[in-house]
Formats: structure tokens, sequence, C-alpha cells
């Protein structure tokens, strides 16, 4: 097929041109020809001028293939191999079994009425059930929608009517959240509808509810309904409709989680999925590998970090609990010899801290892997020493750009594994960019901007924001202030909505985040702008300590850094803290660091 041929600028040139109504195959072969020129004569040039532009080819095309037909080839590859372990349910499927219940639900789903393009929404923990929708859906021809389970009813309430959910599923309940509770205060109708046809005024879009669950609830289908409903001979129909699901097509929706405003929803489709999890997969060698995941499935380091590597690769996933729980992914790494973990940053402070309580025999582990969030080469080196890995892998990317735009590779040097996030991804252009748009020689810090395959299709329902994150000329702007080098490895320096001003120095937290984090009485650090009357911004640093240790102030730090860091970015301000505030996928509030400070 004719998409297994096409590379960087030349994949994003033929979707723009095809789009026309007038379009032939003289047209089509013509503009493939100009645009893989155009891009080789660029990347020539701007190596000459120094410019911070790279086109990264691989030998390999990229596949033209729906999630669903990646699932019946990981079935008939891999067939007897463990494609998920959940050791909180106690549930085990091969990637042969997976198959038979993923067309179960995908039925299921269609015989509830949902019709392909319709959105399905997945909120709850990492639960067996939630995988299997989300290839369910996948195989349905429908588009999965990944909600946060910390969600309150306002905020799931928007997400349902931002992409027009017709079926939600979740479990019945996670930590303190009923999810029917919830769903009830926002469609009171709820308790008195037919099952599988709610009639809702506050969401007119909502059809069904299914639930994890072996009570019946007023209103809502049972998991084990849906899945009787999908039963043969209906999903047998499953398979003669992959040939009809393209692959440029939608999959997924991702809410940004962004720490400010309501968050966009940005749609992914099969291609970007598939070759993602192909790329990554290859870079961290993950045949027949056994996965530790601790991120939740919802967020794109779970569904497209992990679940698509595992599958196109035939890795085991190994889901140690619901939400995160330090100490049982440490026994779930023993019980189930898993090689590799998945985690944040953050998650990783939190295991090494209970690793050095609990001290398990770690025999089996080989691979970390971190993202969602930048990682402290103090913390690298900490991840190495006290988990006993051999190898620390980084995957660097943002939801709009399915996830793994750089990520660490085989052979690495220790400098470029601490002091990186790794080399370009396969098959896509980066460049680094100034205000003006213009870009900057190589090693000089400006906006990293991403083309290719592995861009999103937009936000939904917001051209407006589309249009000011992915350009005409399909450049995705991340908002990452980026150092590109010549050899296609780069380092992030920050966000450049995080970057501060004091006293009309431009600072980046990052840097300073980096350098506190090697004392050795600091575990964790995060800096935040704060206002001063006089600077305009003054620095504070939030900082974890490690047990035991000393009490942190001003002084101590101010002494630390004396000599090693410019006197304009040592932190004025120094707090102590037991906890950061995170969202469920990681990452830092730093907002309510402010809220914070500002109490104080």
């Amino acid at each position: 097929m004719i998409g297994s041929h096409l590379r960087c600028l030349n994949i994003q040139f033929y979707r723009s041109f095809t789009s026309s109504k007038c379009w032939t195959h003289s047209q089509s072969s013509s503009v493939r020809s100009f645009s893989v020129t155009s891009a080789l004569e660029y990347q020539r040039k701007s190596t000459k001028d120094n410019l911070s532009y790279i086109c990264n080819y691989s030998k390999n095309p990229l596949v033209y293939r729906n999630i669903g037909q990646e699932l019946e080839r990981a079935a008939a590859e891999y067939g007897s191999t463990e494609a998920i372990v959940s050791c909180h349910e106690a549930k085990r499927y091969t990637f042969k079994s997976l198959l038979d219940v993923v067309d179960r639900v995908a039925a299921g789903l269609l015989r509830l009425g949902l019709k392909k393009g319709d959105h399905v929404g997945l909120c709850g923990p990492n639960n067996v059930h939630w995988y299997l929708t989300m290839m369910g859906a996948s195989r349905a021809g429908l588009i999965s929608v990944g909600i946060n389970p910390a969600f309150q009813a306002p905020e799931l309430e928007y997400c349902l009517k931002k992409v027009n959910v017709k079926a939600l599923v979740s479990p019945l309940t996670h930590k303190s959240q009923n999810f029917y509770d919830i769903v009830h205060s926002i469609c009171p109708e709820l308790g008195s509808s037919e099952k599988g046809h709610i009639k809702s005024t506050n969401l007119p879009h909502l059809k069904s509810l299914i639930i994890d669950t072996d009570a019946p609830l007023n209103g809502a289908l049972t998991f084990n309904d849906l899945l009787e409903m999908g039963s043969h001979p209906s999903k047998e129909d499953i398979t003669k409709l992959q040939s009809f699901i393209v692959p440029d097509s939608p999959c997924n929706v991702q809410f940004t989680s962004g720490t400010t405003g309501q968050p966009k929803a940005a749609v992914l489709s099969h291609f970007s999925f598939v070759n993602n999890g192909i790329h990554i997969g290859n870079r961290n060698k993950l045949n027949g590998e056994r996965i530790c995941v601790q991120v939740p499935l919802f967020h794109a380091f779970g569904v497209v970090v992990t679940i698509m590597p595992a599958l196109t690769h035939g890795a085991t996933m190994v889901l140690p609990s619901a939400g995160f729980s330090p100490e049982d992914s440490l026994k779930s790494v023993v019980a189930e010899k898993c090689t590799i973990i998945h985690g944040t940053p953050t998650m990783y402070v939190d295991l090494i801290r209970k690793q050095k309580e609990i001290n398990l025999p770690l025999q089996t582990l080989r691979m970390a892997v971190t993202a969602g969030a930048t990682c402290s080469p103090q913390l690298f080196i900490d991840i190495q020493n006290d988990l006993g890995v051999k190898e620390v892998r980084t995957v660097f990317g943002l939801t709009e750009g399915t996830a793994g735009v750089f990520q660490s590779s085989p052979g690495d040097t220790m400098d470029q594994v601490l002091n990186t996030v790794g080399h370009v991804q396969d098959d896509i252009e980066v460049k680094v960019i100034d205000s003006d748009g213009n870009t900057v020689p190589f090693g000089e810090p400006g906006e990293l901007c991403v083309r290719g395959y592995l861009t999103m299709l937009g936000y939904h329902k917001d051209e407006e924001k589309t249009k000011e994150t992915l350009g005409a000329d399909k450049w995705l702007h991340t908002g990452d202030q980026f150092v590109l080098q010549p050899d296609g490895y780069g380092r992030i320096v920050g966000r450049l909505k995080e970057m501060l001003i004091r006293g009309g120095e431009n600072i980046f937290p990052r840097e300073i985040e980096d350098f506190l984090n090697t004392h050795e009485n600091i575990m964790e650090t995060h800096v935040i702008g704060v206002p001063d009357e006089r600077m305009g911004e003054e620095i504070c640093a939030f900082v974890r300590l490690h047990d035991n240790s000393q009490p942190m102030n001003r002084e101590i730090v101010k002494q630390f850094c004396k000599g090693k860091l410019a006197h304009f970015k040592v932190p004025r301000y120094v707090v102590c803290v037991q906890e950061f505030p995170k969202t469920t996928s990681g990452k830092i509030q730093k907002f309510k660091l402010l809220e914070q400070f500002k109490k104080l």
C-alpha cells in the first residue's frame, strides 16, 4: 500500500493534497517525488548551514495497518505468549485468547447501536476491562476516549460533552470514587433508564453506561452483559470489518494534562499508534520482555508508549495494581519476573524510597523506562544504583505527537543517557526555531517543532487551537524550549510557559532543579517563579528531602550553589514539602505550588 512507503514530509504532503476531490494519480506521483527531494535538499542545506533541522529516515517502511489488524498479527505470531497479566485482579490473557475476548467487546459495542466513528469513554484505573475495551473499540472502528479516573463530576461532564461520548465504561469504584454515583449526579435519568438506552437532557449523546461489576445497577449494563451481547456469531463480523477501518482514521482521544484551563482533546490515528509503537519497541528491544506497568493506561505513556510497543513486539504487560503503589510494583517485579519497568520520574522517586525500606531481590530487571516528565541526571543514577537495572531509557514527546518524538538508543553513552532525552525517533522531522519562526543553529535553544506521521489529527471541536499548534505546513509546535545537536540527540531546557524572568534574566527552572537534586539530602526539587515587586519574579524552590535529613533552608542552598550556579539563578525562597501536588499521570501541578507559596 502507498502508506507503507511514505516518509516524513512525504506523508504529510500526501495527506494534505489528497484531501482535494480533483486529486489524480499522476499528481500524487509528482508531489511524492517533489516532497522527498525537498526534504533531502533542505536537510543537506540545513546541515551545511549548521541549522537545527533533522529528518531521520529509517531503513524500514512505515506499516499501513490499523490497531485491529496489528492485534490479529500479534495473535497469529505470539499466540501462546501472555499479553497482559493483572496481578490485583488475578487475570491473565495470552495474545490468542485476548483477540477472542476483544472481538466480543467490539461486537457488543456495535450491538448497543454504536457506529463507526462514535466515541467510547474509558474512565477508570489500570484494570483489564480498560485494556479490553480500548482494543475492542479499535476493532469496531470506534474511538476510545481516555478519561482520568480522579476527575470529579464537573470534569467528567466536560469530557463527555466535549467529544459526545455515546458509551462510558468504568469500574464501580476506585479509591474514594463511586463512578455510578458520579454519572448519576450529572445524568439524573440514569436510574429510570432502560439499560443501553439512556435518555438524558444534560448528556443527550450518552446512551450506555457499562460498569465492571456483578451488582445490578439501574440503567447500567455490566461488563459481562457487554461480553454476552458480543458472543458468536456477531463477533465473526469483526474480522471482516477490519479492511474497512482506514489506518489514517481516528482511534483515540487524549485529554491534554495541562495544569491550567480546560483540557484540549487531541485526536490520534491508528497509523500513528501502530508505527510509534513499532519504533518505541524497536529502540527498547521489547520482543518477549515482561513490562511492569506503573503508569495509568489512560495517559499517552500508558496507551502509546506501553500498550502499543507491547502489542507490536509480543511483550507482556504486568499490571501490579489499579493505581500506582510502589510496594505492589516491587512485589510484581519479583513475582512475575519483570525485565522492564515503566514509570514517571516521581514514581521512580517513590519506588526507590520503598525499595530502600523493604529491599526486595530485583534480580530480573534489565531496563527502566521513564517518560511523562523530565528526569534529572541524579535520578537516572539513583534508578540504576538502587533498583539494580542495567539500562535507563527515556522516551520524550507530547500527547499531540503520539507520545514518542525522541528516545534513548541501544548503546548510548552515559553522557547521552544523563544529559539528553535521546535521539530523534525514526521517520520524522524535527527543527528548533526562534520566536520569529527562524531555524536556529545547532546547539542554540529555541522551540522544538515536529513533523511526520505521528502528529495529531487535531484538537476535537477546536479549530483555532489546532491552527495555533499545528500549522498549515504541518509543523507541530511543542512549546518546549529545546536544544538539538547535529548527531540527532536533544536536550530539553524547559517549557516556554514555565520560563521565568527575574530582573530581565530568562531562567528555566529545570537547570536549577537538576542541580539541586544532586544535594545529598534532597530527593526531589521543583522550581517556580513567584511575584516580586522589584525583580518582577523571584525563584522559589520546593524541595522534598530524604528521610531523616536535616531541614533545608535558603542559606544552606545558597552555600551549595556558590561557585556552581550563577547568582541570579540561586533560589530566593526554599520551601520543604512532604509531597508534591501532581496529576494522575505524574506531572507536577506547579500552579498549586504557587497557591501554596501565597499562603505562607
